[in-house]
């Protein structure tokens, strides 16, 4: 029962937040990303508060994926706005009220201030010798990657021979995370690990994969030596369109939405405090 009201409680506080903001975002014609010119961050950009830190990556043509900037900037905005709803922690915001979400890439050394690194669609990331060194550094220094919305074997296993350049197999194995683990029971109790498709996928009542060989959902992390995970990756799922499509279907929002907006603040409060 109890656990039974804290679901509807989210669903009924995202879905209420939400009315007044996707008439919000509604209006048209911004440039930039929250206003303000593409920029990578600097240092007086950080304040303290939590702040989307979405890394900007080069894309192989050998990969599968749609690039770095798939859900960008909804999915950051949208995110941060929730967890400063539904949690006490301090998210950072202008003088606007919009968050202050930052673009990073592995050169910088401004990426040792971001305790949350977000990327999406990995499927086709490459990664040079100075960007494997820096993201080696930055995980093991108790920094967090978070990996989403690739889907299907051959995006899985060109990310996998990337990370494994990062993180090599021996040290560092790939598993699976059950649902009992505490990532499942930080401030929500999320019950199984939701496959959320894109929302042009999405078929309006049942399917939820967007590839024939992408039907079962996968959550993998790799873990530091003292059990803290480091990389957590959400394959053949989409948690970026959960929180970039929000306002665009009230029906995909409650199938989807609420879900991945669950998980998606207990990841952030387990890479914080963790």
């Amino acid at each position: 029962m109890q656990r039974r009201t804290i679901a509807i409680s989210l669903a009924a506080v995202l879905l209420v937040a939400s009315m007044g903001f996707a008439q919000f975002r509604g209006r048209g014609g911004r440039q930039g990303f929250n206003g303000r010119a593409l920029a990578y961050a600097k240092l007086e950009d950080f304040d303290g508060g939590y702040q989307f830190c979405r890394l900007v990556f080069r894309s192989s043509p050998q990969g599968d994926g749609n690039g770095w900037n798939v859900d960008f900037p909804r999915a950051d905005e949208n995110l941060s706005i929730r967890l400063s709803e539904l949690s006490r922690a301090p998210v950072s915001m202008d003088e606007n009220r919009e968050p202050k979400a930052l673009l990073l890439n592995l050169h910088q050394p401004e990426v040792f201030h971001c305790p949350i690194l977000m990327m999406t669609e990995p499927g086709d990331v490459i990664f040079d010798e100075e960007e494997v060194a820096n993201l080696r550094k930055y995980l093991l220094k108790g920094g967090f990657l978070w990996a989403d919305d690739f889907w299907g074997e051959y995006a899985w296993s060109y990310w996998e021979n990337q990370i494994r350049r990062v993180l090599p197999s021996g040290p560092y194995p790939i598993y699976d995370v059950p649902t009992d683990h505490v990532l499942f029971h930080q401030m929500f109790t999320v019950k199984e690990f939701p496959q959320i498709p894109g929302i042009g996928f999405w078929d309006g009542a049942d399917r939820t994969y967007e590839r024939p060989d992408a039907r079962q959902a996968h959550l993998r992390a790799i873990n530091d030596d003292h059990g803290r995970i480091m990389v957590l990756m959400t394959h053949n799922t989409d948690f970026g369109d959960s929180y970039e499509q929000e306002a665009v279907d009230p029906a995909y929002f409650m199938k989807f939405s609420v879900p991945g907006y669950a998980f998606g603040i207990n990841v952030l409060i387990y890479a914080m405090t963790h």
